[in-house]
This record gives C-alpha cells, structure tokens and sequence, in this order.
C-alpha cells in the first residue's frame, strides 16, 4: 500500500497525503479518517476534542437542516 519513505515523509511533513491515501491508511489502521484529522487538530487533548466534536455535529446539522429546505 505505502512505502516506508512515504510513510516516513509523511511523519516528517514533508508530504501531505490525498483523502484517498488518508482513507486507506485509516483502513489499515482500522481508524475512522476523522480520528486521524481530530487528532490532527487537537492532539491528545481530550477536552479540545469534545470541544471540536461538538462544533462539527452543530455545522453538521445545520448544513443538513440547510439543504432540507427547498
């Protein structure tokens, strides 16, 4: 699937990986790709990850409640 270089590029950030590679890595890993990218974004702060979780089930629904309305 991945290369040790690209694997190891990618933990330098030295490359940035496509939605797709990032899905499959997931797969592998046997992660949800948002697992990955909240990490991402808060590291391991379990506070700051309920706190981003929340604010993307509140955008999340007011996307969908956006495109129910003719």
């Amino acid at each position: 699937m991945s290369s040790r270089t690209y694997m190891s590029s990618l933990e330098r950030d030295l490359k940035s990986p496509t939605i797709h590679k990032l899905a499959e890595l997931c797969e592998v890993m046997d992660v949800h790709p948002l697992t990955l990218l909240t990490l991402a974004y808060v590291g391991d702060s379990a506070h700051q990850a309920d706190e981003l979780l929340a604010r993307v089930r509140q955008e999340l629904e007011a996307v969908l409640k956006e495109s129910d309305t003719p």
